[in-house]
């Protein structure tokens, strides 16, 4: 072979491999976007759910316009541990509650420390009641 050739062959393998490492880096980047936007769906999941809870009157199961003594339950997630523990495949979600303010804190499965926090303050006009929050993202 010439040396020509040999160049060529060089060239080519170092130009697959660097093809291959940047679709392996944006695969990764999809698969945490996907995750994260996972999360925060199911949060915001959670947070309609309490809405429902506030505004729902007390003899009826309800809060009677307040998050106090609210469980995951209520939201419509099975507990895991207490009353204010669920997780799913996408995360271990925490809520809590108290008077007009509630809030869900999300940890990713993926062992990582990446998390999702969602608080909802009813006292708050509509437009501005949930705000979000991502650390480690």
């Amino acid at each position: 072979m010439g040396t020509q050739q040999l160049l060529q062959i060089v060239l080519g393998v170092i130009v697959i491999a660097i093809g291959v490492v940047v679709g392996i880096n944006i695969f990764d980047a999809n698969a945490q976007e996907s995750s994260k936007d996972a999360i925060t769906e199911d949060c915001l999941l959670l947070a309609s759910a309490a809405q429902g809870y506030y505004y729902k009157p007390a003899y009826m199961g309800g809060g009677d316009n307040s998050f106090e003594n609210i469980a995951i339950a209520d939201c419509g997630m099975n507990a895991a541990g207490n009353e204010q523990t669920g997780e799913n495949t996408n995360a271990i979600y925490v809520i809590t509650g108290s008077g007009s303010l509630f809030t869900v804190s999300a940890t990713s499965n993926s062992g990582d420390e990446r998390t999702v926090v969602l608080t909802c303050d009813m006292s708050q006009p509509g437009d501005n009641r949930i705000s979000i929050s991502y650390k480690s993202w």
